[in-house]
């Protein structure tokens, strides 16, 4: 493997991320303190706790996650997209690297650069709540997960589009919506039965419900299932992006 290569992308992208740090960083952390004080403020006045759980601190993992999924998506999209809008895409397919040390880079540095984020996010929300982690560890495999499947998701969104509004599309019109009806803000057993079963078409719910688990052992799936479904939606993702290469989709146009 080619190590020196994919060092120089995640270096590159590590560093973009390092100029634009207002955009990649700041921005981000004061969306989501204010998502925590309008929600918790106006919601937390009706409802004080779900499940023994402070509502403050119940949203916490939501918000989280929140954020993980559609900074992962525009981190990895915009990382693969730029170099095809400019053209210097060309000379990386035609460095002496790999397709697979090309993903590692770009997903690598994505990935990095939304657990950052995410924990950033959660040191944040600490300030303002009290905050228990019954498994750290687990919560950390959520996190890593989560951050490098949507990172793979948003590679796939990066190659795909043919235009910058392309790259907020998705984001914006599926991502965003399904986090917030995947229980990011409410348990979905709050919900009427009919209702409850819908929502668990969507896999958004499977992610928040994992990695609020990790936080205060409640849960609306198995963690076993959730960490089943992200595993399917990786191998989903990994699959799609082997095809790509494979059949040079986009890449050379």
């Amino acid at each position: 493997m080619n190590l020196p290569a994919i060092r120089a992308i995640y270096k590159f992208e590590m560093a973009r991320a390092g100029r634009t740090l207002l955009q990649s960083m700041v921005s981000p952390v004061i969306s989501t303190s204010l998502y925590f004080v309008v929600f918790g403020a106006a919601m937390g006045s009706r409802i004080t706790e779900i499940e023994g759980v402070p509502y403050g601190a119940f949203i916490v993992p939501g918000l989280i996650m929140l954020m993980l999924l559609t900074q992962s998506v525009a981190n990895a999209s915009f990382g693969i997209y730029f170099p095809r809008f400019t053209g210097t895409i060309f000379e990386l397919l035609s460095a002496p690297i790999s397709y697979l040390e090309i993903v590692i880079g770009y997903v690598g540095a994505a990935a990095t650069k939304s657990i950052i984020l995410g924990l950033i996010i959660l040191a944040t929300a600490w300030l303002f709540v009290p905050i228990r982690i019954a498994h750290p560890f687990w919560m950390v495999t959520f996190l890593v997960l989560t951050a490098a499947t949507f990172s793979l998701l948003g590679f796939i969104i990066g190659i795909w589009a043919d235009g910058f509004e392309k790259l907020q599309l998705v984001p914006l019109l599926i991502i965003t919506p399904l986090t917030f009806l995947g229980g990011t803000f409410y348990s979905i057993s709050v919900l009427p039965p009919a209702w409850r079963t819908v929502t668990l078409f969507n896999p958004v719910v499977y992610l928040v419900s994992g990695f609020r688990w990790s936080f205060y052992e409640i849960a609306d799936v198995s963690p076993g299932v959730s960490l089943a479904m992200i595993g399917l939606f990786l191998a989903i993702c990994l699959a799609v992006v082997a095809w790509i290469f494979k059949t040079g989709y986009r890449l050379k146009s």
